[in-house]
């Protein structure tokens, strides 16, 4: 007996696939489910010449009832689309699918908007550009699909669409990835103490001169496939900067605020790009649970005994608080929040850490503190991503105590490193941007090699200073870093400086202006500004070489060991590492791993300078002092008042 195939709707796509199929199935048609569904039905096409945005939802919850496979074809402003097969209980549903397809559009807001008005009139009847010869195409592809579901074999729609120019017949087909937000099909599991509990698992590195686990070798056949698509990818484009002296390319994540473009800088265009895809996954990532649902809120007063004390990671001053157009509140422990589950390694427990804290936020919401994604990092295994993580933390933190403490920081000579690839990068920066690069080693208490990296500028025009920073076990590889961001921004930045350099004298005089990331480079691109990093820049300090600054380590052939004594030198100063595990359904198909660290003490990077966090954080006045450059503990008001230069 052949299989029943129901049919809904009207026009002549149905009509046609009807046609097409009846010849091999039994056909039950319909206009709508207001009747329900044939219990004798083994699959149902939705079909419509037009795009009627309220039938899916009926269709998902009707279909997901009866429990069979559905699939959907449809025609949008001049584009066909089929897609996807939704499978009952399986992710991927027409939400996902849509919600995929119209964040990856440049018009997506008002695409959205249009979504609601037309779902209030019940859609459009007939697409301008449905024409039989263009339906036809849409016909062979549903019936192809329809047998092969039928027969039992893989589907070449789940989990993807397929799309159709009504008007040139291009068509294409693409993935996308379920939402894992989506009220629909979304199987997210709850947070809880006992899936945030953390055991350091053992993580080969690749090669005897690699600090990770999996290669991007390993990760190229994924990357742009499964994250960069131009129609449903959860990044919509690329961008090759061949300005800089050294390789970058930028991937732009589309939000409903606006995008939202991370670099990657290597020596390869090809590694660039999937060093971008991985940036932009962390940004993703760390921008709301999508890992998790959350179930905890409370207030502070009631979770104390098992929660972070949101004060130990510095706050704004209470001056900043009391300003009328301030964005935040001060905090308040019987005030409700959001929390969600961390684990310490000092404490060796699960631990509550504050959404607000444990994921960034692109607006301000309601909250006591301007959070961003600072120690937010990707890698191949959960421990990959903590090692990152915690060096994010570092380098960050390193800087700023350099900058507020004002710290004549150790200079260091970049060709005594004696390592081929970090001088022909300084000598490349010299002879093709025109700029000289200046390393200071920017070590703190607990003994990680951070370094601190200076560009200036050699030319008439451009920007004058750059700064950046980077930090490593491995104090070349901390140089190495800090370098390709120096490269990535200056010969770009040149230009603004020059277009805004009205913009940035004002910033320069009135430090409230510093309002955005961008600004804080551009003011030091003033000659003007020079003045303010001469505790750096003194040259009669002699230069030093990497090995008289620098102790050597132990090599490990495993990355956990490298880990584990980054995480004892830091306890060995009274600093803990709280972990918060990102990682959402997205990366795990691919076995990677996204996650926060906090380590409560050390100084967190913002940008805006209203946006300051120092209340609390004490290191920064007791550092100076533990490391020999000033004789006692500074005081508030001895610290730097200009806004930092972090790019």
């Amino acid at each position: 007996m052949s299989a029943v195939v129901l049919v809904v709707g009207d026009g002549l796509l149905a009509d046609m696939v009807c046609e097409e199929i009846s010849l091999r199935y039994r056909i039950v048609r319909k206009s709508n489910l207001t009747t329900g569904v044939p219990e004798t039905a083994e699959m149902a096409l939705m079909l419509h010449d037009s795009w009627d945005p309220s039938v899916y939802a009926v269709a998902e919850e009707v279909f997901s009832s009866a429990g069979i496979s559905w699939l959907r074809g449809f025609a949008f402003f001049g584009e066909g689309v089929v897609g996807p097969l939704v499978r009952p209980g399986v992710p991927g549903c027409t939400r996902c699918a849509d919600a995929r397809r119209m964040m990856a559009r440049t018009d997506r807001t008002e695409i959205l908007e249009l979504q609601q008005r037309l779902a209030d009139i019940g859609g459009l009847k007939r697409d301008a550009w449905a024409s039989r010869s263009a339906l036809l195409q849409m016909v062979h592809v549903l019936t192809e699909e329809t047998h092969r579901v039928l027969q039992g074999k893989e589907s070449h729609l789940q989990e993807h669409l397929y799309l159709l120019n009504l008007r040139t017949l291009q068509s294409s087909r693409h993935f996308f990835h379920p939402d894992p937000l989506c009220p629909v099909c979304s199987r997210l599991p709850d947070d809880s103490p006992a899936a945030a509990r953390l055991s350091l698992k053992p993580n080969p590195k690749i090669s005897a001169d690699s600090y990770r686990c999996r290669s991007l070798d390993d990760l190229k056949e994924c990357l742009a496939r499964d994250y960069l698509d131009h129609r449903t990818g959860l990044f919509n484009g690329k961008m090759i900067d061949s300005v800089t002296p050294f390789a970058v390319v930028g991937v732009n994540m589309p939000l409903l605020r606006g995008d939202e473009t991370s670099a990657g800088r290597t020596h390869s265009y090809a590694e660039s790009e999937m060093t971008a895809i991985l940036e932009s996954l962390e940004r993703y990532c760390g921008i709301t649970p999508r890992g998790k649902r959350m179930t905890v809120h409370d207030s502070y007063r009631n979770l104390e005994s098992q929660a972070l004390n949101p004060l130990k990671v510095g706050v704004h001053a209470p001056e900043q608080y009391e300003e009328l157009i301030f964005p935040f509140k001060p905090f308040d422990p019987d005030r409700s929040m959001d929390w969600v589950w961390g684990y310490s390694f000092t404490e060796e427990r699960p631990i509550l850490v504050p959404k607000l804290l444990a994921y960034y936020s692109l607006g301000f919401e309601d909250g006591f503190v301007y959070e961003t994604s600072n120690g937010c990092a990707v890698g191949g295994s959960l421990e990959e991503a903590i090692f990152y993580g915690i060096l994010e933390v570092v380098e960050r933190d390193s800087f700023l105590i350099t900058w507020y403490a004002q710290l004549p920081l150790p200079r260091l000579d970049p060709y005594s490193a004696e390592d081929r690839e970090l001088r022909l990068m300084v000598d490349r920066i010299r002879a093709v941007a025109g700029y000289d690069v200046h390393l200071f080693n920017a070590t703190m208490e607990h003994g990680i090699p951070g370094v601190w990296a200076l560009a200036k500028n050699r030319k008439p025009k451009g920007m004058n200073l750059l700064c950046a920073a980077g930090a490593h076990p491995d104090p070349v590889r901390a140089a190495k870093s800090a370098i390709h961001e120096l490269a990535g921004m200056m010969l770009n930045l040149d230009e603004k400086l020059e277009a805004n350099r009205d913009k940035c004298m004002r910033m320069y005089r009135d430090p409230y202006l510093v309002q955005q990331m961008e600004d804080h480079s551009l003011l030091y691109g003033l000659p003007e500004a020079e003045e303010r990093l001469r505790f750096l820049l003194d040259e009669n300090r002699p230069l030093r070489t990497f090995a008289e600054e620098f102790q050597r380590e132990e090599w490990y052939p495993d990355l956990t060991d490298d880990l584990k004594r980054i995480i004892k030198k830091l306890r060995r100063v009274n600093l803990d590492v709280i972990v918060v595990d990102q990682t959402t359904p997205e990366l795990r198909r691919n076995g990677l791993f996204c996650v926060k660290v906090l380590i409560p003490g050390m100084l967190p990077i913002t940008f805006g300078h209203h946006l300051v966090r120092l209340t609390g954080l004490d290191r920064v006045l007791q550092v100076p002092a533990e490391l020999g450059y000033a004789k006692r503990r500074l005081t508030p008001d001895q610290l730097n008042p200009h806004p930092h230069p972090f790019p």
